[in-house]
């Protein structure tokens, strides 16, 4: 293309559709667990579940997937769904609710623009859960260009925002 173009600064990700082996389970983990509320439900195949009210975040299917296994970890395809929270201590709140549940992590890291946990829900999809700090703590170079970096994310102090 002979012109750049750049996309809106306002423009957001509107949701994620993830095709999964068993609607229950999956409503179990993004609802019961992380408390996402349901919106609709399209007969037994696909769920709608959002955040606030809006008409969905996460749209879940069995359209192509029920009863399957989980995608190859070595195979094209998402990496992960990030969910941002607010605050930090709402980050901790649902780290002491995961950790009350004993859902495993798979991670937990400072990347200096943000703090982040990494879990799996019932079919091997990555999920992120992360709180952005606010933009002017966020760590720069000499030339002004961003300075993210992954450090252990100390669990404990997180708690102490709770």
């Amino acid at each position: 293309m002979d012109n750049k173009y750049i996309v809106p600064a306002q423009t957001r990700i509107g949701h994620v559709h993830l095709k999964v082996a068993n609607i229950k389970s999956s409503l179990e983990f993004y609802c019961n667990l992380l408390g996402f509320e349901l919106t609709t439900m399209y007969g037994n195949e696909a769920a709608f579940i959002s955040a606030g009210g809006y008409h969905h975040h996460i749209g879940l299917n069995t359209w192509h997937s029920k009863g399957l296994p989980p995608a190859p970890v070595n195979s094209v395809g998402l990496y992960h769904t990030a969910i941002l929270y607010p605050t930090r201590k709402d980050l901790a709140i649902i780290y002491d609710r995961l950790r009350r549940a004993y859902y495993p992590l798979t991670g937990a890291s400072d990347h200096g623009v943000s703090e982040a946990l990494y879990l799996n829900d019932p079919d091997d999809n990555g999920v992120e859960l992360y709180w952005d700090r606010p933009k002017d703590l966020w760590p720069n170079k000499q030339d002004g260009t961003l300075d993210m970096f992954t450090r252990h994310l100390n669990l404990d102090d997180l708690l102490t925002e709770i």
